[in-house]
């Protein structure tokens, strides 16, 4: 775990827990399935449709944008070229546009994370974001009342900013394990390995089983056995302790609904499908092998 100096101080910031507190539950209730938004365009948010994480693909505009801004800028001081001053305009606007896009999902995503340390850190995060933006907000307002010098401070310290949030958000991925596919580490059997005797197993009950290490999740309907990835792929909770619906399993910790079948994401929050086992009764054991997914 990293215990870098940006990280210990955000630690150390009680004051963003009422914050979060507040925010997260109103966020997360709006995405529900009584929610104002809804989970289908919550699922747009989260990037399940995707099958990745879609507030990281959008961060890389504004970041890319406004290190082009920089750069321009640098060179229309230098240079005193009104050519680059007007690409340092078009680059900081078109960074304010991914901005939004990406504070959106970003939210979306940081409703379903639970409490603890990456919650803070996250907040911490958006609120670096929210900082970042209006310094470019202002500096953008500054150019065009022709005071440019000031309005490049602005940008300047919006895009220190704006990588002090950046290195907050690789934390959370990197040390945190946020957005990343929490059963990418487990490894199937290759060969059938038994796992419950048939007869252990009722009609509709989501039961937790070892196959050689790795936790599944058995669940009967009818004549029917399904076998999947025990641990939910967003961020590790029991799928054996969720509900049952029909052919889909909802993890009881932030509400990713997945399909017995083939292991598809429903639902989100997360966006990785759970890895699915083929299944085979043989002398009244039930026995379990990993597939390609």
């Amino acid at each position: 775990m990293s215990n870098s100096l940006p990280v210990k101080l955000i630690e150390k910031q009680k004051w963003l827990e009422p914050i979060a507190d507040r925010l997260q539950p109103e966020i997360a209730a709006a995405l529900d399935d009584k929610g104002s938004i809804g989970p289908m365009f919550g699922n747009v948010l989260h990037g399940t449709w995707l099958g990745h994480p879609l507030h990281a693909v959008l961060t890389d505009v504004p970041i890319g944008s406004w290190t082009a801004a920089a750069v321009f800028d640098l060179l229309e001081k230098t240079t005193g070229s009104r050519a680059m001053g007007r690409r340092a305009d078009a680059a900081i606007t078109l960074g304010l546009i991914g901005a939004t896009a990406a504070a959106v999902t970003g939210l979306a995503d940081w409703s379903k994370l639970g409490g603890g340390r990456p919650r803070r850190i996250g907040l911490a995060h958006g609120l670096l974001n929210i900082t970042a933006t209006a310094c470019y907000v202002t500096s953008l307002c500054l150019r065009r009342l022709h005071a440019r010098q000031t309005g490049r401070q602005f940008a300047m310290a919006g895009f220190m900013i704006s990588n002090l949030s950046a290195y907050l958000g690789g934390h959370l991925v990197y040390n945190e394990r946020i957005g990343v596919d929490h059963t990418a580490g487990f490894s199937p059997p290759k060969d059938f390995f038994p796992v419950l005797a048939e007869t252990e197993l009722s009609d509709n009950e989501l039961r937790r089983v070892d196959a050689d290490g790795m936790p599944v999740l058995l669940v009967r309907r009818g004549m029917r056995i399904y076998a999947i990835a025990e641990t939910c792929s967003h961020l590790g909770g029991p799928l054996s302790e969720g509900k049952l619906q029909d052919t889909t399993v909802k993890c009881p910790w932030h509400g990713s609904c997945f399909s017995l079948d083939n292991g598809r994401v429903v639902n989100g929050p997360s966006v990785h499908a759970q890895p699915v086992l083929e299944v085979r009764v043989r002398d009244g054991q039930i026995e379990v092998r990993g597939l390609n997914r």
